[in-house]
């Protein structure tokens, strides 16, 4: 059997090889320290937006229908109720168009 020579060797010898360990192991350390602070940092700046703007009190949905999305365009809000309808409306909150699912 061949035996690695790595094993017998003396403190002389190893101290390159733990020298390189102890290098690659701080460099790991610190990527992963980065890596934490970015992701904190992401979860910060995501957590801080402002909540979504509410539904204009001037828009009157029909009766029953609950909204499960709104939609903010320049010149339309629209409105997707929990039953699947999409209630199309202006800037006035008149309703424009109803479309069934």
């Amino acid at each position: 059997m061949a035996r690695d020579d790595r094993l017998d060797a003396g403190p002389e010898e190893a101290l390159p090889m733990l020298r390189w360990l102890r290098i690659l192991v701080t460099a790991l350390a610190a990527v992963m320290g980065i890596g934490v602070l970015a992701i904190a940092a992401l979860l910060w700046l995501r957590l801080s937006q402002p909540p979504l703007p509410e539904l204009p009190e001037q828009v009157a949905l029909p009766e029953g229908a609950v909204p499960a999305a709104v939609t903010f365009a320049r010149d339309w809000l629209v409105v997707v109720t929990e039953t699947g309808e999409v209630l199309l409306y202006d800037k006035q909150g008149r309703l424009r168009e109803r479309v069934q699912p």
